[in-house]
């Protein structure tokens, strides 16, 4: 099911117009150029997405292929695939659940989706795309009926304060609004509540390789 909203974003006080919609081959080019702006040197390049990332996301699951566009400028892409998930044994790594970013065990009977990915170029973060993203992928989560949008969010303020505190004991501090975290933060801004910390979720020096799994609820299916 094709998605399309318009709407108005401010840069300031001006309103400036923007679309999120599914991405195609079209904007494939475009996508690359934003993980370049997002994870520039010394991120290995290699790391980026691909074509052949970008055209299974497109043709094995459309509607998790959002993108934003603000006054005809693509800013940023969330990408996400459904899979099988059991809350009792959350454990897995970003590679696993994602296959890589090449989402080939997309499961379209599974009741979860799981989010690979978040990018907003850098010029554009001040007008709050992400969050927009986000609560657009929460509105497919409840079109396709599906239990719960999940993902694991890096930590990356965490190997500041990792000589006196857990992973988990870094996280509640950020629940209890004691600390703040650029991603995990974010993530609870956009309404995603945490579920537990992953080991060796990622490889990320910033994380000690350590990613907050946070989830979303479709309050339909409560």
């Amino acid at each position: 099911m094709a998605y399309r909203s318009e709407f108005y974003v401010f840069d300031g006080d001006k309103p400036v117009p923007a679309v999120i919609r599914n991405y195609t081959k079209a904007d494939f080019d475009q996508l690359i150029d934003i993980q370049a702006e997002c994870f520039p040197p010394p991120f290995p390049s290699d790391l980026w997405w691909n074509k052949e990332q970008l055209t299974n996301h497109v043709e094995l699951f459309p509607d998790g292929a959002l993108c934003i566009e603000v006054e005809g400028v693509l800013a940023g892409s969330l990408t996400g695939l459904i899979v099988d998930f059991d809350p009792s044994h959350p454990e897995h790594t970003w590679e696993e659940i994602t296959d890589s970013g090449y989402i080939r065990n997309h499961s379209p009977h599974g009741k979860t989706l799981y989010i690979v990915d978040i990018s907003v170029r850098p010029k554009f973060r001040k007008l709050g795309l992400g969050k927009l993203m986000m609560q657009a992928m929460y509105q497919v989560v409840i079109s396709l009926g599906l239990d719960r949008l999940l993902g694991g969010g890096r930590m990356p303020g965490y190997h500041k304060f990792a000589h006196d505190l857990s992973a988990q004991e870094y996280l509640q501090q950020l629940i209890d609004g004691r600390k703040k975290d650029p991603v995990i933060t974010f993530l609870l801004r956009c309404g995603r509540t945490p579920l537990t910390v992953a080991e060796n979720y990622l490889e990320d020096e910033e994380s000690l390789n350590y990613g907050a799994l946070m989830e979303w609820k479709n309050p339909f299916k409560v």
